[in-house]
C-alpha cells in the first residue's frame, strides 16, 4: 500500500533516484524546505516516514529529530537520516541519540537503503513489537576468517532479534544470518549487526542484540506476519531439543566448515569428534566424520580439537 513520506534537508529527487522502490510502489514523497513546515504537516498528511538530511535552514538535525520524538502527535513516526560522506561522527551520534531509527551515509548502497525504507514504512512506530520465538540460526561473520556458528533466536522483531550464540561475536559485528522458525516453512535471511551484549541469555550461550541492516522482501514479509500475530510459529518446546546438534563450536577454513562437537566421556578420557562439510552446503547436523581427539579433561579435549583443525584444516 502506498505511504506518505516527508523530506527535508536533502533533495527528494535524488532520493527517488537512489531508491527506485519509492516510485515503483507509488509512495508519495513530498519535500519541505523548513523543518517547522514539515512538523506541522506530519499529522494532516498521514506521514509514516520522515527522511532528514543535514542541510536544514531553521533547526539543527538533532533538534529536528528531538522535536519529532518529544511531540505526542509525532513521536511514533519513523525517522531516517541521510548524511553526506563528510559529515562528522558527532552529527551521526547526535541524530541517533535524538531518536532516529536509522542513520545512513552517502554514497548509499541501494539494497541497504531500500531495505531500511521497506522496514520503516511497514512498521511506522518507534516502539517495535517483539515476540518470543525460538528458532535455529546459522550465522556467518563478515569479519576476518568468516567464522560460522549455529545459534538460537530468543525473540524477534522486524528490526532485529535477540541471538544466543555459542561464539563470542564482539569482534565481528556484521553477520549473514539464515534462520528457521518452528512451523514456518520459509528459510529466512538477513544481514545483521551486533549492537549490544545481552546478559539475559543463559549459559552456555552468549547473548547479543542484533539489528537487521537488510532483509530481503520475502523474508521481511514473513517476519512482519510473525510479529503481527497473523502467522504463529509452533510452540518453542517443539524445537528446543538438540538445537545445537551436539556442536560446541565451528571453524571455517578455506572451503570447509569444521564442527567441534561437545566432548563425551569414554572410560578414563574425554573424546571430541570433529566433523566437516563444504562451506557452501554446510548446515548443522549434516557434516561428515573427520577426526576424533582424546584428552584427559573436557577443556583439554576442546583445545586439542581446535589445534588439530588449525594444523590440518
Amino acid at each position: 500500500m502506498p505511504s506518505s513520506l516527508l523530506v527535508a534537508g536533502l533533495d527528494a529527487r535524488s532520493l527517488l533516484l537512489e531508491a527506485p522502490v519509492l516510485q515503483r510502489e507509488r509512495h508519495l514523497v513530498q519535500q519541505r524546505a523548513y523543518v517547522r513546515d514539515l512538523l506541522r504537516e506530519i499529522v494532516p498528511s498521514g506521514t509514516r516516514l520522515v527522511v532528514l538530511g543535514s542541510d536544514l535552514p531553521d533547526l539543527s538535525l538533532a533538534e529536528s529529530v528531538t522535536r519529532i520524538r518529544t511531540s505526542p502527535a509525532t513521536r511514533d513516526v519513523s525517522v531516517l537520516v541521510v548524511l553526506p560522506s563528510g559529515a562528522s561522527p558527532e552529527v551521526e551520534e547526535d541524530a541517533r541519540n535524538a531518536g532516529a531509527n536509522a542513520v545512513l551515509r552517502r554514497p548509499l548502497d541501494r539494497p541497504v537503503l531500500e531495505g531500511w525504507l521497506a522496514k520503516l514504512l511497514a512498521v511506522p512506530r518507534r516502539v517495535v513489537a517483539r515476540v518470543p520465538v525460538s528458532g535455529q540460526v546459522v550465522g556467518t561473520s563478515r569479519g576476518g576468517g568468516g567464522a560460522h556458528f549455529c545459534g538460537l533466536t530468543h525473540n524477534l522483531s522486524v528490526n532485529g532479534m535477540l541471538l544466543a550464540s555459542p561464539l563470542r561475536l564482539s569482534d565481528a559485528p556484521d553477520l549473514d544470518l539464515e534462520f528457521v522458525l518452528p512451523g514456518v516453512r520459509a528459510r529466512l535471511r538477513a544481514l545483521g549487526r551486533v549492537v549490544r551484549e545481552a546478559p539475559e541469555v543463559a549459559w552456555p550461550f552468549r547473548g547479543y542484540g542484533v539489528e537487521f541492516l537488510f532483509v530481503p522482501s520475502d523474508s521481511h514479509e514473513t517476519i512482519s506476519l510473525v510479529v503481527s500475530g497473523a502467522l504463529r510459529p509452533a510452540a518453542s518446546r517443539e524445537v528446543l531439543p538438540d538445537q545445537t546438534h551436539g556442536i560446541h563450536s565451528t571453524v571455517c577454513r578455506e572451503e570447509w566448515v569444521y564442527e567441534i562437537h561437545e566432548p563425551v566421556v569414554d572410560g578414563q578420557s574425554w573424546q571430541t569428534e570433529i566433523r566437516r562439510a563444504p562451506r557452501e552446503s554446510w548446515r548443522p547436523g549434516v557434516a561428515g566424520p573427520f577426526f576424533v581427539v582424546a584428552a584427559g579433561t573436557r577443556d583439554v579435549a576442546l583445545r586439542e580439537a581446535r589445534a588439530f583443525v588449525s594444523r590440518h584444516g
